[in-house]
């Protein structure tokens, strides 16, 4: 299985970019994992509707780039699906049963996805109704799809 990560703007934070290293070296023994960043798009801090619009349409043009047209895509996105991580499992185990063996997860910048990125997507998928900043999405993400690996194979999960 390839889990393919697609992720708006550079990873600077050490402590982010070594938590995310920890897990991708704990899920190397059991498939693929790629993150892909993509820059996001310079703008001021205060925009118009319109302003927010256009960055999430260039922002999701660079990350659509980047799906190939057989993969699953489950984006990121506040109003998803709330999964548990023992569904999160399950989801993963079913994708992998009926041959989809390319998933991609899609996390948006600061002002969300577009919605060409969301109308690509063959999920929704929520980690709960609070914010969190985009980066660290990415940490709790790898960590769990390390902890929804773990689920499957019936071994122990390592805190």
């Amino acid at each position: 299985m390839h889990i393919q990560i697609i992720a708006v703007g550079k990873l600077k934070e050490k402590y982010l970019t070594m938590g995310i290293a920890e897990y991708a070296k704990r899920l190397g023994p059991y498939l693929k994992l790629t993150i892909t960043e993509v820059s996001d798009e310079k703008a001021p801090e205060t925009m118009s509707a319109a302003e927010e619009e256009q960055v999430r349409v260039r922002e999701g043009e660079k990350i659509l780039a980047h799906i190939k047209q057989e993969a699953h895509v489950i984006a990121m996105a506040i109003d998803g699906q709330l999964w548990s991580s023992e569904e999160l499992a399950e989801q993963l185990d079913k994708l992998a049963t009926y041959g989809k063996s390319h998933i991609v997860f899609v996390i948006g910048g600061s002002n969300g996805l577009s919605a060409e990125v969301l109308k690509r997507a063959n999920h929704k998928l929520s980690f709960g109704r609070i914010t969190f900043p985009h980066q660290l999405m990415r940490l709790v993400l790898v960590e769990q799809v390390y902890r929804a690996v773990k689920i499957n194979r019936g071994e122990p999960y390592h805190k």
